[in-house]
């Protein structure tokens, strides 16, 4: 006795799904049917909604670590949180490769020149998220040391915390995710309305003919 969709019974079940595919290979499937499939099984978006979930879906974070945070930030990658059900496992050694940066931790005011260099290294588009209370309000060390990673970079998220857990990391990088899918402007300058501050590095007088 051969099976047919009709003698499974449930239309919605496993079975009854495989054997209307099975069907549609065969060229069994018309009229309502066929149109009732069509309607079921195709998605229709814009190609920059597309491109964003895309992007918001595989970042790239840096591997780059300051203090106590880059331990719980370290952790995201194991079995307990495993961030690669979203694509962000790919942590990158270059920010030539990276488009989000993790600030982990305190920032002094001697090390904040080399984070921004290395903010300003990564491809665009980049984002940042500052975890930990260090780097968002500079957390316990309140003296003269130590500067918000707002103060000298854009950031997009702020993860609280001292430190955060990893699955508070997590839920700041799902808050990113999102804001990626809703913002289509690709520069920081364009999201934080800083178009015109670029530095300009003008050659000396006389440097034009060497």
């Amino acid at each position: 006795m051969a099976v047919t969709r009709e003698s499974v019974g449930d239309p919605n079940s496993f079975r009854a799904r495989g054997l209307l595919a099975r069907d549609l290979l065969r060229g069994d499937l018309e009229g309502l049917e066929l149109e009732r499939l069509v309607e079921q099984s195709i998605l229709t978006t814009t190609l920059e909604k597309a491109v964003d979930w895309a992007r918001s879906n595989s970042l790239f974070p840096a591997t780059f670590g300051l203090a106590c945070c880059a331990i719980e930030m370290m952790s995201i990658v194991a079995a307990r949180v495993d961030v690669a059900r979203f694509g962000f496992e790919a942590f990158r050694a270059s920010p030539r490769q990276a488009d989000l940066l993790i600030l982990s931790g305190r920032v002094s005011i001697k090390m904040a020149p080399v984070v921004r260099r290395i903010y300003d290294q990564m491809l665009e588009p980049k984002w940042a998220i500052a975890m930990g209370a260090c780097s968002s309000s500079m957390g316990i060390f309140n003296n003269y040391a130590i500067v918000p990673a707002d103060k000298f970079m854009p950031v997009d998220v702020h993860v609280p915390g001292c430190p955060p857990r990893p699955e508070a990391l997590m839920h700041g990088i799902l808050k990113l995710r999102k804001m990626i899918q809703d913002d289509p402007d690709l520069s920081w300058r364009e999201r934080y309305g800083a178009v015109g501050t670029e530095e300009v590095i003008e050659a000396p007088a006389g440097s034009a003919g060497a």
